[in-house]
């Protein structure tokens, strides 16, 4: 987790929390280590951010304290409630994870009646949620697309033929009961579709394609309507 936003994971916790909680408890729950939590804090009361106590007795955040307020129509919070509840269904265990989170940030910070359309989970996506690929790690996957990093993937494809490619990953597409890796192929070259339980090994490859995602991603838009082969 990257720095900026373990800060602001510890501001929902004080938040949230109606007692003291300690640096070891805020350290379990994002899977850090207390020293880093305790340089956190401090990082954080730099910022003026009001947080009161010291270590071996807890932190709490003074009242008072308000992040910038989120402002939804109904109808916003409902699509937000149905897009959580289909990540759910995703084989991506770390986004599974996250849309709860991500709920329950929001019902903290939006008003009463809005909280009341989150909390109440009138809205279902129902279907067997996909399994997550033994072969591959999701979130690496979307660490790549975001840092724009090139992929080793080890592939079969449709008439059973090993390939290693080199792919510069842009996108993923999840369905109800598998994904598709979308990128650049450098042995094709050209934008090819990769499913995940064809990759037989996925690795990072620590070389780059900066800038040149956006390009990639309108070039794979604009050939939709042909399709695109792995």
């Amino acid at each position: 987790m990257r720095k900026a936003s373990r800060l602001f994971e510890i501001i929902q916790i004080l938040r949230l929390s109606d007692h003291p909680i300690t640096a070891q408890q805020i350290a379990e729950k994002l899977e850090v280590t207390q020293r880093s939590i305790y340089r956190d804090i401090a990082a954080l009361q730099a910022m003026r951010v009001p947080i009161e106590g010291e270590r071996g007795i807890g932190y709490i955040l003074r009242p008072g304290f308000h992040l910038p307020p989120l402002m939804f129509t109904a109808e916003e919070t409902e699509a937000i409630v149905l897009g959580m509840a289909l990540t759910k269904r995703t084989a991506d265990k770390e986004l599974r994870e996250a849309s709860a989170r991500v709920l329950d940030k929001i019902a903290a910070a939006v008003p009463g009646p809005l909280r009341d359309a989150i909390v109440s989970r009138s809205l279902f996506a129902w279907g067997r949620a996909a399994e997550p690929p033994e072969t591959i790690d999701f979130s690496m996957i979307r660490r790549a697309i975001r840092d724009e990093e090139k992929l080793d993937i080890d592939y079969i494809n449709e008439q059973q033929q090993a390939t290693t490619r080199r792919i510069r990953p842009i996108a993923v597409i999840h369905y109800a009961e598998s994904a598709v890796i979308v990128g650049w192929c450098e042995l094709r070259e050209a934008i090819r579709n990769f499913r995940v339980d064809r990759i037989r090994d996925c690795r990072t490859t620590g070389v780059h394609f900066r800038r040149e995602g956006d390009r990639l991603r309108k070039l794979w838009v604009a050939g939709w309507e042909t399709g695109a082969k792995a």
